[in-house]
Formats: structure tokens, sequence, C-alpha cells
């Protein structure tokens, strides 16, 4: 059971008395994304006792710039981030690390400010904010408060957040237009990869002298780290290979790496050592942009990758019934409302081409459209979908008639064992919404978060490109 009371309240003010009300009462839990406490949850962690379900709050899912500051809503998720052109210019380093972020489907609807709130040392976004200097302003019933990031994160998934606040925005001040940036990771694998070690370095320079630096690490201690020693050895000389030489020996004084499952202490100070190297070499080239696709695959289909305002304020108790338009009809889902959205259309919708793989949005398997846009139903709460509306791989066909797709994939032979084959029509169906003619390398960012364990993903891959010329 997901919760005691799933809460869908319609305004911010509202969101904030509700969390006043019921954080007493027990433990309670705000929901953008629901990408982390979902999985917490599904691992074994108690139930909180509410969730209070903000992803669909009016207004708070934009990117402004206000003078000399970029402002970033608490429900911007990473792919908005990655869409902004406010990001693009001003904050390149972000922009990169809310793309290496998970997969497409995750992207749309992990949320920065819940990047930050979970505050896990091997978060992509919070090294390339710190870099940035940005700050985060909490709300409550008892008003507002701004704190810098030193003052925000207090240790491993530790925050100054209590219990009754809200993040309600991040900002920054906008780099001079003489800085550039870069933001680099490590991981297991191409996609989907916890950082081993990351890094965001932010230069400012005049002419070729380095004015200021800041270099800040994420997965290398308890929280993140700035390399104050290795900043200082970058300033007033240009990046020449001897300061890259003696900046990349002194960050070992700033990191403190551990043993654990995905990497040795000593591997650890290496990966830094080896990606400080790659990053000044970057700016000192220029070259932190190469290799950028440009028009990144989002999985929006035919929408702008915003979610539509809840129609009402509900409040679910456990064991509710969960109204939704599923398939293009209007559907009750009868006891649903404490399950996931895998589980729901599963159980209670009897749709069973919804396959759960790994239950932790790690193979994409789930993979439906909720209000149009792709996202992943093992971690998406099944109240997200009361008075939304939702799409499953039984309602792609149009008319009796299969999608270009399916079709594609049947006269291809892009099947073969067929568990994960629903998750990929959703993410290529989205894709040709999005892309009516998507060349190989769309294919295949469109389908990052779907994994097959039966191919090598070429014929998948054709067969999405096949469904375009169709």
């Amino acid at each position: 059971m997901l919760s005691s009371y799933y809460i869908i309240p319609r305004t911010l003010d509202e969101a904030l008395d509700v969390l006043a009300a019921h954080t007493p009462l027990g433990p309670t839990r705000l929901v953008a994304g629901g990408t982390d406490v979902l999985v917490e949850i599904e691992q074994g962690a108690a139930p909180p006792r509410a969730l209070i379900d903000i992803s669909r709050l009016p207004g708070l899912d934009a990117i402004t710039l206000d003078g000399d500051e970029v402002h970033i809503g608490p429900l911007v998720t990473h792919n908005q981030a990655v869409a902004s052109p406010i990001i693009n210019e001003h904050a390149w380093p972000l922009l990169r690390a809310c793309w290496e972020v998970g997969s497409p489907q995750i992207r749309n609807r992990g949320t920065l400010a819940g990047n930050l709130a979970t505050a896990s040392p091997a978060n992509d976004a919070i090294p390339a904010l710190w870099a940035l200097d940005a700050r985060v302003t909490l709300a409550s019933t008892r008003g507002r408060r701004t704190l810098t990031f030193p003052e925000f994160f207090l240790g491993v998934r530790k925050t100054a957040l209590a219990a009754d606040e809200m993040i309600v925005d991040i900002s920054f001040p906008v780099p001079p237009k003489t800085a550039r940036g870069t933001f680099i990771k490590v991981g297991l694998r191409r996609t989907q990869a916890i950082s081993l070690v990351n890094i965001a370095a932010l230069l400012d320079f005049d002419g070729e002298i380095v004015r200021e630096a800041r270099l800040a690490f994420g997965s290398v201690a308890p929280i993140i780290v700035r390399a104050a020693a290795a900043e200082q050895a970058l300033v007033g000389g240009p990046l020449t290979p001897e300061r890259i030489d003696l900046a990349t020996e002194l960050i070992q004084e700033a990191i403190s790496p551990i043993d654990d499952v995905r990497a040795s202490a000593a591997y650890r100070r290496h990966l830094a050592a080896v990606i400080t190297r790659r990053a000044l070499e970057q700016l000192a080239e220029g070259k932190e942009r190469k290799g950028w696709i440009g028009d990144p695959v989002m999985l929006w289909g035919d929408t702008d990758g915003h979610y539509p305002p809840a129609p009402e304020s509900t409040q679910l108790p456990a064991h509710s019934d969960v109204t939704l338009r599923l398939n293009g009809r209007v559907v009750t889902l009868p006891d649903a409302s404490h399950l996931t959205l895998l589980d729901a259309l599963r159980e209670r919708g009897y749709l069973t081409g919804v396959k759960e793989g790994c239950g932790e949005g790690e193979c994409g398997a789930c993979t439906v459209w909720l209000d149009g846009i792709s996202v992943l139903a093992c971690i998406t709460p099944a109240g997200r979908a009361h008075g939304a509306e939702v799409v499953t791989v039984e309602g792609v066909a149009h008319d009796s008639h299969l999608h270009p797709v399916q079709e594609a994939f049947a006269h291809d032979g892009a099947v073969q064992c067929g568990y994960c084959t629903p998750g990929f029509i959703m993410s290529s169906a989205s894709l040709l919404a999005e892309r009516p003619h998507p060349t190989p390398e769309e294919a295949m960012q469109a389908i990052t978060g779907n994994l097959c364990r039966c191919t090598g993903y070429a014929q998948i891959v054709e067969a999405i490109v096949e469904a375009g010329k169709r």
C-alpha cells in the first residue's frame, strides 16, 4: 500500500494548508514525480500516512528569467529543463546534467526540486546547480525562507527542509557572458546509470585568463563538495596543461569517496581525476558542447511536455476508486487509490499489456502515456491518474487498424519473447507523434528507457524508422 490518503490539491496555498494539517498526524510526503518515494516503498520503506500530489499545481512548472536571475519552478521536470532555451543559454552544465538523468520516461516525471529534496550525493542536478551558486526557497503556512546550498544540504539524504515545508523555487544568478561550464558523469552503463562520480565545472574568463573557477563533485563525499584548492590553482592564469595537472592533483584534498557495491574508493578517486581533466580540457578548447545532439527526443508525443491542472481538489482514502479517461473511455478502477498505476491497470482494469519487469523504473516494460506524455506506470501512483488521461498499448491501435509501429514491428521481426514489446511500442509511437520521420539516432534515443534481454535492438530501430516511412 502506498499510503492511507492520497490528496490532490489544486493550488499552492491549498497544498501548504494540507501539508500543515496532515504533518502532525503522521508521516506525510509530497509527490511531484514520485520517482524516488515509490521506489523507496517498493524496496520496503514504511509507506507514509498521506501522499500529497502536487504534480498538477498550475504555474509551478515554468523556467523564467527575471533580470539577472534564473528561476526554476518546483514542478519543472528534467526534460523541461533540457528543452528550455533559458537553461540552454545560461546554464549549460545544468542542461547536460538533466539530460544524463534516467530515461525519457523518468525525465518526464522526475523534477529538479525532487532531486534536491532527495539529497543523494549521487544526484546529477545538484552539482550543476551548486556550481551555478543556486539557492532554494522553502514555503510553509508559517512563511518563506531562502537558503544557499551549503545551508540546505546537511548530509546524505538530509536537508534543512522542515516536515511542513515545500520547495517553491530554485534560483541562481545568470553567469557572465565570459563564463563557460560543463558537466560530466561516469556510470556503469550509458543510460539510466547512477553516478559513480560526476563533476560540474563553471569557469569565468578574462580573455584566456581564468578569473573565477567553481568545481563541484558528486558521489565522492556525503554531500556535494567544492574543490577549493583546485579552484584557486586555476585562477589567475590560462588553462594550460600544467595548471590542469595541478588542479587534477589537488582535487584529492576535497573528496572522501567510499567503497560500495558500485565502485571502490580508489576507483572513484581515479575517476574524479579523469573527469576533472576532461572537463577542464573541454573548457580550454571551447568544446564543452561538442557532440551535443541539439534537438533531443522527449517522448512528449504531440504535447508540449506540460501536464494539465487537476480538474478538482480530491482526497482519496486508501481503497478508493480512481476515475480516469482510459484508452478513450471514462473508466472507474475500483479499490485502486493505494496502488501503483501499473497494478491498478493490470489488476483493476485488466489491461495486461502493461508489463511489470522491474517495478523500480529500470526497464520500461510498463511505459504508458499520462496526459499524452510517456511515463513509467510502476513508479506512478494510481491516484495521479484520477481525472487524467491514460493510454496503454491496448489503446494505440485506431479504428481496429494497427498503429504503424505495430505493423512495422511485426513486418520487420522486431519481437522475440515479446515481454518488453508493449513498452517499446509505447515509446516508439510517442516518438512518431513527436517526430513523424525519425532517424535511427532519434529512434535509439527514444528507447534508451526500454530494455530487451533477447535482442541487440537493431531490428527494433529498423522497425521504428520503417514506421516513420509508412
